[in-house]
């Protein structure tokens, strides 16, 4: 009955899916400043720029334009990017593996810290390992990721001279590119056995990967320690424990197991939260992703380029919540989609 839960959901998504669409339309009409303007250039006459006007279809009222937005939208089309000449959705294709490669790194890492963190601090509570998931916690929510990202390359690249130019993916001066696979550069280099590259682009990596990964430890770190503390004051877990059980037996295969639906859940919501919240990393390591895309789309009033952002995101975020509701229920058989 997996394919029926999964058909709801989808189905439940619609309305979310078409609320975005109208939405978006009218706020990116609300952007600052005329693009017909913007795109005629500075030295353009009012007739210029009317005829630019015309070009783009600017001049037709609102419902006219929606009703042509969708008529794009059902051809699979979201209109042309006026900054890059481009059609949006190869702009999105070409700059998403970006995007998603440093979004995935970052949770990675926030994984590999918070949850043994999480589980530890619950373990031994009031202890120094306690302490400190509590104090990386409300560190990690505090500071803003661009304050980390611009005080990591402050220190690291400009005073140590430990990391690399924060110059994007790769720089291109000592490495070349390799042919696309997947789009995600450390898998398409090792592909290409070109381990020299490779290195170059996890070098440019770490910095943006702590700077959003840190972020989204705080989240992950916090929510592993309540649904562990939860667990671990249950009846099957003290019942465990006098049974004789050892305890790391009854800490991993009873309790963080029990606890792991929440933290699968919280998973969940942070990479959609990091997937759209990247821009300004992505800005300040000129990291070629959709966020610094969707920004030059913000300043242009490119009105395209910023619906098939929002799009992009939405949808994305649906997915990323079937996919959790499908993890839940194969870690706990309990839970039904259709509930």
């Amino acid at each position: 009955m997996a394919y029926r839960a999964v058909l709801q959901r989808i189905a439940g998504a619609l309305p979310s899916l078409i609320g975005v669409v109208i939405v978006t339309f009218l706020l990116s009409r609300a952007l600052p400043g005329d693009p017909a303007a913007y795109f005629a250039g500075p030295a353009a006459n009012a007739a210029s720029v009317q005829q630019v006007r015309e070009s783009l279809g600017l001049d037709k009222s609102w419902p006219e334009q929606f009703w042509r937005y969708l008529s794009d939208l059902s051809h699979g089309s979201l209109g042309h990017s006026l900054t890059t000449g481009q059609s949006v959705v190869a702009d999105l294709v070409q700059r998403l593996p970006a995007s998603m490669e440093l979004t995935f790194c970052a949770l990675i890492f926030a994984i590999i810290v918070a949850v043994p963190l999480g589980v530890l601090a619950a373990a031994r509570p009031d202890s120094i390992v306690d302490h400190l998931c509590r104090a990386l916690v409300t560190m990690g929510a505090a500071f803003p990721t661009f304050f980390v990202a611009l005080l990591f390359v402050y220190v690291f690249y400009y005073v140590l001279g430990w990391a690399p130019q924060p110059v994007g993916r790769l720089d291109e001066i000592y490495y070349t590119f390799p042919s696309e696979v997947t789009g995600f550069l450390l898998i398409d280099t090792l592909i290409a056995g070109d381990f020299a590259a490779f290195r170059g682009a996890l070098a440019q990596l770490i910095l943006p990967t702590v700077s959003l990964g840190l972020f989204a430890l705080a989240p992950i770190a916090r929510m592993t320690r309540a649904a562990m503390l939860a667990a671990l004051g249950s009846d099957f877990v003290r019942t465990a424990r006098a049974n004789g059980l050892a305890a790391g037996t009854v800490l991993f295969t009873y309790a963080f197991r029990n606890a792991l639906l929440a933290v699968v859940n919280t998973l969940g919501m942070v990479f959609s939260f990091l997937l759209g919240s990247n821009v300004l990393i992505e800005q300040v390591f000129g990291w070629p992703g959709v966020g610094s895309y969707a920004v030059s789309a913000v300043i242009a009033s490119d009105y395209a380029s910023v619906q098939g952002f929002v799009l992009l995101m939405a949808v994305a975020y649906v997915l990323l919540n079937l996919v959790v509701d499908l993890v839940a229920g194969l870690i706990d058989p309990r839970v039904r989609f259709g509930g």
